[in-house]
């Protein structure tokens, strides 16, 4: 078995997209960068879907979009597999691993023993790394924890497998082919990321979706108080900061983040713009933060009037304007 190297990361998909990607000799590829040439960033309010009996909101593209976007940026030749029957899901795995590769896995968070109580919930959308196996112990890095761990064949088999929405079906997915990327290539995908980005965040259409869909969302905080009383109103907010907050790197981190990639960006394609719309970004981060400190405030009962849902929806209208004002400066830049 060659040797891996553990990356700890903010988010996962990104640790797993950068890990793998840096084992198949892509040395450049930093977790700012495969955030944004995999178009990461977006915001969702889906009215239709409730999570863990709260609002269904989102902070980033779909669940695999950064690992399948960023490594068709940069052609990097990619397998994925969902199985029906887990037992074969774990055979294949097994052959893999005889073979000396290294896998990404979709799985639920739930019944993962080494994360933190507090942190298990149902959310099947989180991304690990199997490397290599011990005897019955499958050997682990899961980017979002500071060392490698290991999972008995049954703990994986069960979040492998874990029911739900988002359900994972075994999903196994890997590198099979680099080629020499040149610098063109690298600046390229950077190109492809942000205008991707442009379109999700400013031209989806309807109102649930983009910086129309952080003002949907305020929209709907104003009047949560008068239709479902403090108490569950709360909980509702609850469940956006829980969103914002704790699954992924969540609202406020993903716009570091992203800022990270502009900054980042703005030296690869010699572009100050880029790094001046950085700034930007990392402004909406500090108010999704504070966004964060107000909902929170309301869970707790501290603050429970209609002025306080008032501030929470004001400061979601500034954000999304701030987002708006980003977005389409970026969508002015000729590459």
């Amino acid at each position: 078995m060659s040797e891996f190297i553990h990356h700890q990361t903010a988010h996962c998909e990104n640790g797993v997209t950068v890990s793998l990607l840096k084992d198949h000799g892509v040395d450049f590829i930093t977790e700012p960068l495969a955030f944004g040439m995999g178009s990461g960033l977006f915001y969702i309010h889906i009215p239709f879907m409730k999570v863990n009996n709260g609002p269904a909101i989102s902070f980033r593209t779909m669940p695999g979009a950064i690992f399948k976007r960023t490594c068709k940026a940069l052609d990097v030749k990619v397998e994925r597999k969902k199985f029906k029957d887990p037992k074969e899901a774990t055979r294949f795995l097994d052959s893999k691993l005889e073979q000396g590769m290294k896998v990404g896995c979709q799985v639920g968070v739930f019944h993962l023993p080494y994360f933190p109580k507090e942190y298990r919930f149902h959310f099947n959308a989180h991304n690990l790394i199997v490397f290599g196996k011990e005897g019955d112990r499958y050997l682990v890095s899961d980017p979002v924890m500071e060392i490698t761990t290991s999972l008995s064949t049954e703990e994986l088999e069960r979040v492998r497998f874990a029911k739900g929405a988002l359900a994972p079906k075994g999903h196994i997915y890997y590198p099979v082919e680099v080629g020499e990327i040149t610098p063109e290539q690298i600046r390229s995908a950077i190109a492809k990321g942000i205008k991707r980005n442009c379109r999700d965040m400013l031209k989806i259409p309807g109102s649930i979706a983009g910086v129309k869909g952080i003002v949907y969302t305020s929209k709907k905080i104003r009047g949560w108080r008068d239709k479902h009383g403090p108490r569950q109103a709360g909980l509702h907010l609850g469940q956006i900061v829980r969103m914002q907050e704790e699954i992924g790197t969540g609202g406020g981190g993903f716009r570091f983040l992203y800022a990270a990639f502009l900054e980042e960006a703005a030296v690869i394609m010699q572009n100050e713009q880029l790094a001046r719309i950085s700034e930007t970004m990392t402004k909406a981060g500090d108010l999704w933060r504070d966004s964060a400190l107000q909902m929170s405030g309301i869970y707790k009962g501290r603050i429970t009037e209609q002025k306080d849902f008032d501030a929470c929806a004001d400061l979601l209208i500034e954000i999304s304007a701030v987002e708006k004002q980003a977005f389409q400066e970026l969508a002015k830049i000729k590459f």
